[in-house]
C-alpha cells in the first residue's frame, strides 16, 4: 500500500487536474436528422430532458467540453479512491 505522503501527492495532482477541467458541458451530442447537418446537446435539468441547438461552427468546442465532463467524472472517482486510502492509513496510524 502506498504511503500517506505519496497518496497526498496523488491527491494534489488530481485536484490540479480537476481544476484544469472545469470548463465542461454535461450532456450528449446528437444529430437533428439526415436532411441537413445540425446538432443538439441533450441533458437532464431538474429531472427534465432539455435539448439545446449547437451551431455548426461550435461543434468541435462542444465535443471537447463534453469530453472534459467524462474526464472530470473519472478524475473525481480517482480522487475519492485516494481519499479513501488516506483515511484507511490514517485510521491504522491512530
Amino acid at each position: 500500500m502506498p504511503s500517506i505522503y505519496s497518496l497526498d501527492l496523488r491527491k494534489q495532482r488530481l485536484i490540479q487536474q480537476i481544476t484544469d477541467h472545469m470548463d465542461f458541458l454535461i450532456g450528449s451530442i446528437s444529430t437533428k436528422g439526415f436532411k441537413y447537418p445540425a446538432f443538439n446537446l441533450t441533458t437532464k435539468i431538474e429531472g427534465k430532458t432539455v435539448t439545446r441547438h449547437i451551431p455548426k461552427d461550435m461543434l468541435p468546442l462542444v465535443k471537447r467540453m463534453t469530453n472534459r465532463h467524462r474526464k472530470l467524472k473519472n478524475l473525481l472517482r480517482q480522487l475519492g479512491d485516494a481519499n479513501w486510502q488516506i483515511l484507511i492509513l490514517q485510521s491504522k496510524n491512530s
